[in-house]
């Protein structure tokens, strides 16, 4: 059995009811009247990609997913450009004056034509001499969170999930994130400063694409649970390991390398389509 899900800024119930319509499934259930609608399915129906390609053009993500064990007991999340909407390194290289290289070089290792750790050292290496108190600032005045993560870490949390925060980017921020969002966990670089400036290094050895899957392997052990009990999203190249192997791997607004690579695309949505992919209704949303 399958469930097959459909998420929008604005759902449309004649398109929802038409799909199911088409693919012979089971009774449209709304899980909001306004952004989210699921049905069942006994099969994968095989224009599947075609359709989808076709919901994509009205801002509809579709989603097909087996019906056993949707809801998860564990949440694996990447920060930057995932449970906030920035690049935390490309925020701090426009504050010291380099920031269009640094763009250049986030955009192309997250697309994973660059190798990650090369291009980490090569961003941290701009950012030498800028006062350390400035991350600080850029966090007041540049992050802003993805909508829908408040939600989602608390909804999870209550009915009794954990939640780990793994970035490639900076403890620096992943610390404050985590507080902000009620984290369990977090898991980042550590950007290298004396005497009160950066230096332009990060202490070794960097987090990257296989320090994230380590990170699925050494939660789910310690919790007792299996890869299987985990919802993983992100956004770039650093993040398909996790994504590949967690139960459910989302990929959210991500590179073309990434979507290419998964099953379960976000699009269209905000982090809140995570629930809507386990089956909570709007009326099950925790809000802290």
């Amino acid at each position: 059995m399958y469930i097959a899900t459909l998420t929008a800024p604005s759902l449309d119930p004649a398109a929802a009811e038409a799909l199911r319509n088409a693919w012979g499934g089971g009774d449209l259930q709304w899980l909001d009247p306004d952004r989210a609608a699921e049905f069942a399915l006994q099969d994968v129906p095989a224009n599947f990609r075609a359709v989808w390609e076709d919901l994509q053009a009205l801002q509809i993500d579709l989603n097909v997913q087996a019906a056993d064990n949707r809801r998860k007991k564990m949440l694996l999340a990447d920060m930057d450009s995932t449970m906030i909407r920035q690049e935390c390194i490309d925020e701090l290289a426009e504050e010291a004056g380099v920031g269009e290289r640094v763009k250049e070089i986030t955009a192309r290792a997250m697309n994973g034509e660059l190798d990650f750790e090369g291009a980490l050292t090569e961003r941290v290496a701009l950012l030498a001499g800028l006062p350390e108190d400035i991350i600080g600032k850029v966090i007041e005045t540049r992050i802003t969170l993805m909508p829908g993560g408040r939600e989602l870490i608390a909804t999870m949390k209550a009915n009794g999930a954990y939640c780990a925060l793994v970035s490639g980017g900076f403890t620096a921020f992943t610390a404050r994130i985590a507080t902000t969002l009620a984290f369990d966990e977090n898991r980042a670089n550590i950007l290298l400063a004396e005497d009160g400036a950066l230096t332009g290094r990060v202490q070794q050895p960097i987090l990257g694409r296989e320090a994230k899957v380590q990170a699925l392997e050494e939660i789910t052990a310690q919790l007792g649970i299996t890869e299987a009990d985990v919802i993983a999203v992100g956004d770039g190249a650093n993040d398909l390991g996790m994504l590949g192997r967690a139960g459910t791997g989302v990929a959210l607004h991500a590179k073309p390398v990434v979507a290419a690579q998964c099953e379960i695309r976000i699009n269209h949505g905000d982090l809140s389509s995570l629930l809507y992919l386990q089956g909570y209704a709007r009326a099950d949303f925790v809000t802290p």
